[in-house]
């Protein structure tokens, strides 16, 4: 009955248009004033007709904010507004740009972002990539660019949530894992030709000197730019972060509501109907129909549901629970189009580049399920990685040290490549003034 008054509702609002189809003014602003009306409406009737399930799926979306998203973001957010308050971000942008710029055709800057990014999950990317641009550090279309292949999934969820915790098939973890920074990487590689004309930053960072003189210049000058006490910037970054965090809290609990709304009123199987086939196409289960909806709004449900359809082989599954995770679900776009909103970044590359990035890693992880599957099910991981994440104070550091580490990694194996081009830069320029003095 509740199901029938929610139809109710969406007819009724399609009668009113057609009937008001000559009245209606023709620009696009006010459809979308229309359609965002609509959707408000529709939420609130749901919502009185579906109180209980409404209720537990904000529960639900609660709880994995405050078990998992808050304690595991909050360190990183505070660490990273207080390095780019102390100048380091500067300092790395002068040092990792011949790493950077050639790969990935953004400013040195980014290897910061990159590296939290990869490391510490959704949304720090796109949080990290806006301060980025609020401070100048890079234009819009490299700003575009980065944001586009650095909010990725963190390790543990996807080793410890989906491979253990879902499947409960550990050794799926690292073909997952490598799927997705495989996949993102390669996508950083691709976006270097997104509006490869565009200037590229002009940047107000040291350019003559020794490298590492030069990083040191930058540092600080970065910081008495800033000129804010050390106590005031620290106070500034939880205050700041906890802001964010409350942001993506609110998104991760509406979303929950909204997507167990629409499974209710059968939308979600209807979506699923009409993918079917897509995947009998390329060879995929149509069981998998229903997951990937369910993916198509939030990543959580879409990988749980992709853990429990029946009837379909395990390769199958992990390359669709690859593609989930690439896309990462309505849920976290939402929160990325709230966060680059107060700056001029467009969302419309993010999303087609999550679409790539969705295709890129379904492919990969069908290379990596063959080729190389016998070679990957043979690396035993750390006892850590193989735990489900549970919302305690001993999982919360353990997971801080596990993310802190995984970003030294990233930075260091930046700098050593940093460090090889330099020299090598270096000694040719050195064999060509000495040619050229013969």
């Amino acid at each position: 009955m509740r199901p029938a008054i929610s139809a109710a509702v969406i007819i009724f609002f399609f009668y009113l248009l057609y009937r008001q189809r000559n009245e209606l003014p023709r620009q696009k602003k006010d459809f979308s004033t229309y359609l965002m009306a609509f959707c408000a409406i529709f939420l609130t009737v749901s919502m009185v007709c579906f109180p209980k399930d409404a209720f537990e799926a904000a529960v639900a979306g609660l709880q994995i904010w405050w078990d998992i998203v808050f304690p595991g973001l909050m360190p990183f957010f505070i660490i990273s507004q207080i390095l780019l308050g102390l100048g380091v971000v500067h300092m790395m942008g002068v040092f990792l740009e011949p790493v950077m710029r050639p790969l990935f055709n953004v400013p040195g800057a980014g290897s910061f972002v990159m590296a939290m990014g990869l490391a510490s999950g959704f949304p720090i990317g796109a949080v990290l990539t806006t301060e980025l641009r609020a401070q100048n550090l890079c234009n819009r279309v490299e700003a575009e660019r980065l944001l586009s292949f650095t909010n990725t999934a963190d390790p543990l969820f996807m080793i410890g949530a989906v491979a253990v915790g879902m499947f409960g098939y550990p050794q799926a973890g690292l073909t997952i894992l490598l799927a997705h920074y495989l996949s993102s990487l390669t996508l950083g590689l691709l976006m270097r030709f997104y509006r490869q004309k565009e200037a590229a930053t002009a940047e107000q960072l040291p350019r003559r000197g020794p490298l590492i003189a030069r990083a040191l210049q930058a540092l600080v000058e970065a910081r008495e730019k800033d000129g804010r006490p050390f106590g005031q910037l620290m106070g500034e970054a939880i205050h700041k972060s906890i802001d964010t965090l409350l942001l993506v809290g609110g998104f991760i609990t509406l979303l929950s509501v909204v997507i167990r709304i629409l499974d209710l009123i059968g939308l979600v199987a209807f979506l699923g109907r009409g993918i079917t086939a897509l995947l009998e196409l390329v060879g995929l289960s149509p069981s998998l129909a229903v997951p990937l909806v369910n993916g198509l709004f939030e990543i959580d449900l879409g990988c749980q549901a992709t853990a429990r359809a029946a009837g379909v082989a395990m390769g199958e599954k992990l390359i669709a629970v690859s593609m989930i995770i690439a896309w990462s679900g309505l849920s976290v776009h939402c929160q990325v189009a709230s966060i680059i909103s107060k700056t001029d970044l467009r969302l419309a590359p993010y999303l087609v580049a999550r679409v790539v990035h969705a295709l890129i890693a379904g492919v990969y992880t069908a290379l990596l399920l063959g080729p190389a599957g016998n070679l990957l099910s043979r690396v035993a991981l750390p006892v850590f990685l193989e735990t489900v994440p549970a919302g305690n104070i001993s999982f919360w550091c353990s997971r801080t040290l596990f993310m802190l580490n995984q970003i030294l990694i990233f930075l260091a194996l930046l700098t050593i490549l940093a460090a090889v081009l330099y020299i090598a830069r270096t000694i040719r320029a050195v064999f060509f003034y000495t040619r050229k003095g013969l």
